[in-house]
């Protein structure tokens, strides 16, 4: 057995559970780690947990990061939306949260290498390490580890990387464990919802105007939170075609619909931006993704003045969102990301 220890980070799902199997099938000393966080369900999840961690006899470690996920990821996200933009608190969360304050727990029980059950491969490129595209295309999470710089990816282990979900499923099975089908929920803690969410965070209904690009008020909304770029459902607007979300303006209170070519954007604006290892010189050119299931387009993107940037595509791009991620790839590497601005604003 390999002198090595390696934390994982688990769930009581079965990616988690996989990995942590495969880790042990590779001579590592493995222990696992559970965060606690707020969540609705987290007495069924520590449950779940431990009965995982008890038959893959795998010693568990619970990591109570309650205060530190309220106060860098649920309160940004509310922040972001309250604003009139859609944060992506999956991005943050894994920059600050489970490859931040978890990790530093694991480093200080000891750990070695760092493990979760991601589909996606950390690689190094000279000196520097990167996140690289997991053999499961449709599963593919690179998108999500875009913030991890190279000195939090140098010890970091994703068993699952050239795994695909077909394979994991049966091999659960083998090691005892029945999953049906299961997900991961894309947002943790919005199991109902985001009205569900906001009511429970007492924030209250804040009505204003629908209105269209020009100005003509169509409707009312209950508050900017309700919605996101490229939304139809919800708007109660009859009309021969269907009305979308093209614009939130949290400041005004408004909530601006337009048709569906209202929604497609050659250009966008971007700021934060961060490259996982060297800057490559600009005008840079490479491949785009917008949201996690977004399919990467080719783009060109630019310096717009002091800690501005802008992206322009080949082609234009349907339902652009403030707030979110635009990742940068080459091929399968993640060379750098930014979040996406508002246009005509400044960051």
């Amino acid at each position: 057995m390999s002198l090595l220890k390696v934390g994982i980070a688990m769930s009581g799902g079965v990616d988690s559970t996989v990995a942590a199997s495969l880790l042990q099938e590779q001579g590592y000393q493995v222990q696992g780690f559970f965060m606690v966080l707020p969540l609705a369900n987290l007495a069924l999840q520590l449950q779940r947990v431990q009965e995982v961690a008890e038959q893959l006899s795998v010693p568990l470690h619970l990591i109570d990061l309650r205060q530190q996920f309220t106060d860098q990821v649920i309160r940004s996200f509310i922040e972001g939306y309250r604003s009139g933009q859609t944060p992506n608190p999956c991005i943050s969360c894994n920059h600050t949260i489970k490859f931040g304050a978890l990790a530093a727990a694991m480093l200080q029980k000891g750990m070695d290498r760092l493990a979760t059950g991601h589909y996606a491969c950390v690689r190094q490129v000279g000196e520097h390490y990167s996140v690289f595209r997991g053999a499961d295309r449709i599963k593919d999470q690179s998108y999500f580890l875009a913030r991890l710089s190279s000195p939090q990816l140098r010890n970091l282990v994703f068993p699952l990387g050239d795994w695909s979900k077909e394979q994991v499923y049966p091999r659960a099975k083998t090691l005892g464990f029945e999953f049906q089908g299961e997900e991961s929920q894309d947002v943790c803690f919005l199991p109902h919802g985001l009205p569900s969410f906001f009511v429970g965070q007492g924030i209250q209904d804040q009505a204003g105007p629908i209105v269209t690009r020009d100005g003509t008020v169509l409707g009312e909304h209950r508050g900017v939170w309700n919605y996101t770029i490229g939304q139809r459902r919800g708007l109660g607007l009859p009309d021969a075609t269907p009305w979308y979300v093209v614009g939130i303006e949290g400041n005004a209170n408004r909530v601006i619909v337009g048709k569906n070519e209202d929604l497609l954007q050659s250009t966008c604006p971007l700021h934060s931006l961060q490259w996982a290892a060297t800057s490559p010189p600009l005008p840079w050119r490479g491949l785009v993704q917008l949201r996690s299931r977004h399919a990467p387009a080719t783009g060109q993107l630019h310096s717009a003045g002091p800690g501005c940037w802008q992206l322009t595509f080949d082609s234009p791009q349907r339902a652009i969102t403030p707030g979110q991620f635009a990742v940068l790839y080459e091929g399968d590497q993640v060379l750098g990301s930014a979040v996406i601005g508002v246009p005509g604003s400044t960051p």
